[in-house]
Formats: structure tokens, sequence, C-alpha cells
């Protein structure tokens, strides 16, 4: 065998050498493919102008190195209530959810959901994301990475005879998302029947439920304005309630992420998408809305005096979860004075 020459090895070496030094360029450079979970149909309002947007843009400014895939209604097994967990256990990589799903585990964000709380849904997005950095990222949520926080807008009354006073209410079935909002909908009279959004189709149309209580903008993707024929606001822009939602990462998936793609996921991530995230949703309120406009359906407004009396009616429901956070060592009463205070810190900047 002819031995190598001098300018042979020196060759090899060369060659070995910027291969080790390629070596971390292609580690960096490594492309990521991320799931991404839900629970409403492809179709409808969340995942097309929020979740796939959002999942656009950090393919694109990845330069298509992160790549989303979208798995709508539960495509990936399991129930809407074992989102989070499939987040928390890398299952899959990213949810959206409630954390009401999971009654009693994510506490604080419970404050947003209480009633007459939520007056925009930006602003309280927003409230909500500052509120988590400082009460829940190391706490509730310390084995996830959150992502983004925001709310729906004002939570409506949709069913089968008409509502147009808290006497209405009773014996009335309604579905509703979270524990609170079933505190609420009993307090005011109501059976509240706990159950996650897809879930109300069936149940409205063999009869399990008289109602729910969603957004608007939700009601087209489970056909609530077909099946139902009555719907009541409430005056002056207030809201009955609104629930919470959070888009959630696998917390060791974003850790092992490159620096330079963690950082396209941050930039993507916080107050201010969160904000964009509530805004958008509700936008979509008023299409939904001239749906049911369409078919003919009723839709009552409830006036000023009336939504008083609702208000007094659903107090008992906030002193309960101010005592309730009391006996957990949490504030329950400075809580709700920071919600407030940032909702309408936020709603100013507007």
């Amino acid at each position: 065998m002819k031995p190598l020459s001098i300018r042979s090895l020196a060759a090899a070496a060369a060659l070995a050498a910027a291969a080790w030094m390629a070596a971390p360029a292609a580690a960096s450079a490594q492309e990521v493919t991320l799931r991404l979970h839900q629970f409403l149909p492809a179709q409808a309002n969340v995942p097309t102008n929020l979740l796939y947007p959002w999942a656009d843009r950090v393919e694109a400014q990845s330069g298509g190195r992160i790549r989303i895939e979208r798995y709508p209604a539960m495509q990936l097994g399991g129930t809407p209530p074992q989102l989070i967990d499939q987040a928390q256990d890398g299952t899959v990589d990213i949810v959206w959810t409630l954390p009401g799903y999971t009654p009693g585990r994510f506490p604080t964000t419970e404050v947003f959901e209480l009633p007459f709380m939520m007056s925009n849904a930006e602003a309280a997005s927003k409230a909500y994301w500052d509120m988590f950095e400082k009460h829940m990222k190391d706490g509730e949520f310390a084995d996830v990475h959150i992502l983004a926080t925001w709310v729906h807008g004002p939570g409506v009354i949709h069913s089968s005879r008409p509502v147009e006073t808290l006497q209405d209410l009773r014996g009335m079935k309604l579905r509703a998302p979270s524990r609170i909002i079933n505190t609420l909908l009993g307090e005011l009279g109501a059976t509240p029947v706990g159950m996650p959004v897809p879930a109300v189709t069936e149940a409205l149309s063999r009869g399990v439920i008289d109602g729910a209580v969603i957004p608007w903008e939700v009601a087209p993707s489970v056909k609530v304005e077909e099946l139902v024929s009555h719907h009541t606001e409430f005056a002056g822009g207030e809201a009955l309630y609104t629930a919470t939602f959070v888009l959630a990462m696998n917390k060791a998936r974003y850790e092992s992420l490159p620096e330079e793609l963690r950082k396209i996921i941050d930039d993507n991530s916080g107050r201010e998408v969160s904000g964009l995230f509530g805004r958008t949703q509700e936008h979509y309120d008023g299409p939904a809305r001239q749906l049911a406009v369409d078919r003919g359906n009723t839709i009552v407004e409830l006036d000023a005096d009336e939504v008083a009396a609702w208000k007094a009616a659903s107090r008992p429901v906030i002193d309960g979860w101010i005592a309730e956070m009391n006996g957990r060592g949490l504030d329950g009463q400075a809580l709700v004075d920071e919600a407030r205070e940032l909702i309408a810190k936020y709603t100013a900047q507007q």
C-alpha cells in the first residue's frame, strides 16, 4: 500500500477540521417538527384565524426550519381535558386548551372568568398575561411553557326558549365550560351541565341540555344557531362571563430548540400575541351573530336594570371565589382588584 504523502496527510487533516467545524453549524441548522393539537374542527374560527396563522408566521420566520403539523378535533387521541397533560408529558408539542377543563388545577386563571369581569377581550387578554407572569408562570403552570394567554368575547346564552329575566333561567339545563361558570349558572337558578364545547352539538340535538353559554364566534362550529332559536346578550357591552385559554408547549421540547429557533417562538409569544388572539376572537363574534340574525332567531339584549339584577345575583360567586383563594393561602380580593386594574389600564390604551 502506497504511503500517504505529507500533502495528502495535510489535506485529510484539513477536511477533518472542516467537518468538525461544520458540525455545530449543521446541528444549529436542524429542522424541527412540532405537533399542534386542539379540540375544534379545522374550519372553526380559532384554528382558522388564530392558531394556524400563528403557526404560519412561526414557519415563515424560521425560513422553513420549524414545521408545525396541525391536528384539529382531537385527532391525536384523548379528550379536551387531557390536552394540558399531553403538552406536559410530551405526547404532543403544543396544545390550545382551557385551563378550566381541569377544575381546580389552575385556580388563578379563574379570576378572569368571574361574572362581569371581562369588558374587552384584548385588554383582558393582556391583563391575563401580566398576571400569568407574576402569579402563575412559576406556580400552577411551572410544568409547561406558556406561549399565550387570552379570553374570548362576551359569553352569550343560547337557548331553546327565551331568557329575558333571571326567573327564566329556573330549571333550564345549560352547558358551561368551567367550574366557575357552572357555579355562576347554579347561583343564577339554572341547572349547570359541564362539558367541553365539542359535545354541545349532540347534547342540544338530543335534548340533554336546553342551551349553552358560549361566545358568538364559537357557535357556528357546533351549529348552535341551527339548534336553538333564542340568544341573550347584556346591554352596555357587559359580559356575563368569559373563559380563559392558553397556548402551551412542552417545556423540554421548547428548551431543546436551538437558541435562534427559541427566539422565533419567543417573538411569537407573550402579551402582544395574547392581546391579538383576544381581539381577533372577539372580532369574529360579529359574523357569527349575523348568521343567527339571518336565520330569524330571536336575540334579546337585557337592559341596564336587568343587568344590575344579574350582577347582584352573581355577587356570591365572586365572594365565594375570594374566600376559596384565601383558603389556599392567596389574597383573593387582591387578585380581583389587580385583574380589574389591569383590564382598565389596557382598555384605556386602546
